[in-house]
């Protein structure tokens, strides 16, 4: 984003996502898909720029949804594969789920006998199929473990119900959290010994999601290799990857603006944005939110704890380091923030949601939306 004066932007904060790294990371997907054969949709719950769903499709097979909202921008926005998975559906969305979904994953055997009828007899072409959980998973975080103790995503080999096999197009699992081929390989152990009686009577299996696929240290080539491998062990079956978080990597930045300086034992700067509403995920993995130009704390010669414009406490983004002193109407630009930030974002305290913006491959910005009072009003009664 060279061609960007950041101080003459209209407002902050504000999204910015740069259109060239995402055809960069979408390039990377798309050359997976023809040297494996595997077929990429892109999961909703990482990345729902829908602006950028014209570029994504592309690309990519479609969509993931976790519910009936994402699968309906799904079949507005982009209007390719639609599959949509939920931990329990229910009785007052199935129905339109089952219209607009290309394939159904249930969650558990008495989810698919509770639904599957219903929702074969609405889209008798619709694929069906189960989650399974392999129960291994080597997730670095327990918050982000979809295979941890008790886990409630999927169905165990235990709780399997044979008797539904003859039904079931596919299998999914889903184990990994921002993880390299060989964490997938790891899993694809523990899901082959335990499920590897059904896999060859269906007719696809998804991989899920977590793959970091497009970080610099990711292993493309065992990738394909491994998926490879796996096609041939059972037939030449169909093998799906629903990655969100990798799509957005490192694509884009949100800017903030510095509203106050003050001093409790330690200088403080006061944003216009919020770890908690507008970065959450830097609160609950949780993480250090690299910022452009910054150090840590005293690496630099001037260190700051930034914090959040919100009552909470804890709305703190961390202490950095700036070679100069910060001043009110300074931009701060915290890097990689595309992913798993404004699909969560709140408007906690009222606090105004951050603008989207585009940047082209013909260098322009685009704010796609702006967001205002009524976003916040709409959402109370």
């Amino acid at each position: 984003m060279s061609g960007i004066d950041f101080a003459q932007l209209p407002h902050t904060p504000m999204y910015i996502c740069e259109e060239a790294l995402l055809e960069k990371n979408l390039d990377l997907l798309g050359h997976i898909q023809r040297e494996s054969g595997a077929k990429v949709i892109l999961a909703l719950k990482g990345f729902a720029m829908w602006s950028t769903f014209s570029l994504v499709a592309k690309y990519l097979h479609g969509c993931t949804a976790s519910g009936l909202h994402e699968a309906k921008l799904a079949r507005e926005k982009m209007n390719k594969e639609v599959h949509t998975y939920s931990p329990a559906f229910k009785d007052d969305e199935i129905d339109e789920i089952a219209r607009i979904s290309d394939d159904i994953v249930f969650n558990s055997p008495s989810q698919f006998h509770r639904y599957y009828e219903r929702v074969k007899a609405i889209n008798p072409t619709i694929s069906i199929s189960l989650r399974v959980n392999p129960e291994y998973s080597s997730s670095p975080v327990d918050l982000y473990n979809p295979c941890g103790l008790y886990s409630r995503l999927g169905t165990t080999i235990a709780n399997f119900d044979p008797e539904i096999v003859s039904k079931l197009d596919g299998l999914n699992f889903h184990a990994l959290c921002e993880q390299n081929v060989d964490a997938l390989e790891g899993v694809l152990e523990a899901f082959e010994a335990k499920f590897g009686d059904y896999i060859d009577t269906m007719k696809y299996i998804n991989f899920g999601g977590g793959h970091h696929i497009t970080r610099v240290d990711y292993d493309v080539d065992r990738l394909i290799e491994v998926i490879r491998a796996f096609k041939a062990r059972h037939n030449g079956i169909t093998v799906y990857l629903e990655p969100g978080e990798a799509v957005g990597w490192q694509t884009g930045i949100l800017v903030a603006s510095v509203l106050d300086i003050m001093h409790n034992g330690m200088d403080i700067a006061i944003l216009d944005t919020s770890a908690e509403a507008h970065m959450p995920d830097t609160l609950a993995m949780p993480y250090r939110a690299m910022i452009r130009g910054s150090g840590e704390a005293n690496e630099k010669a001037y260190t700051y704890r930034l914090g959040g414009n919100t009552c909470l406490a804890g709305d703190i983004m961390g202490d950095y380091s700036f070679d100069e002193p910060l001043n009110v109407g300074d931009k701060i630009i915290f890097e990689d923030q595309i992913h798993y930030t404004f699909v969560k974002n709140t408007t906690f305290n009222g606090i105004k949601l951050p603008s989207l913006a585009l940047w082209s491959k013909e260098e322009k910005l685009i704010i796609v939306h702006e967001f205002g009072y009524e976003d916040y009003r709409n959402r109370l009664s």
